[in-house]
């Protein structure tokens, strides 16, 4: 059992899939619990917005959890995540960006290029990803409360 108090949701497409089985065990070998929502198997015909839905769906009914999308581009991914209520989904494609996203905007779901990025550049990514703390600041939870709104019109 995993000593962290969270699981991690994964989905792709058939882009992502090969990257998102290695994220997984990386995930699991780093102790996090973790859910694979799709595709479980690689499926060329398949389509990023149903992966993004299953995954946004189980983050935003538990704040504490987080997710993992990958699609070729990332940027599917992102939007399709985005649209659903207590999400902040991140397209995320080098460490300097991950560790300012994470300390200002605190993502709890990460999007990842599998076209453009390699396992170990995207192992570096999640791992900083989970380990950078949220700044804190008033400035960044305002802006983070200004965007939770969006949600409420």
């Amino acid at each position: 059992m995993s000593g962290y108090k969270f699981i991690i949701y994964l989905g792709s497409d058939h882009r992502g899939f090969r990257l998102k089985k290695e994220i997984e065990k990386y995930l699991e070998n780093l102790g996090y619990s973790c859910s694979d929502l799709g595709n479980r198997i690689f499926n060329p015909e398949d389509d990023y917005p149903d992966f993004a839905k299953k995954v946004a769906i189980k983050v935003s009914q538990k704040p504490e959890n987080r997710g993992v999308l990958i699609c070729g581009s990332g940027i599917g991914m992102s939007i399709a995540a985005n649209k659903f209520k207590n999400i902040r989904a991140a397209l995320v494609f080098n460490p300097q960006v991950i560790r300012v996203t994470a300390e200002h905007i605190a993502p709890n779901i990460l999007c990842l290029p599998a076209d453009f990025l390699s396992q170990k550049e995207a192992e570096k990514i999640v791992k900083i990803w989970l380990r950078t703390e949220f700044n804190q600041e008033k400035r960044h939870k305002r802006r983070i409360k200004k965007i939770e709104n969006f949600d409420k019109k």
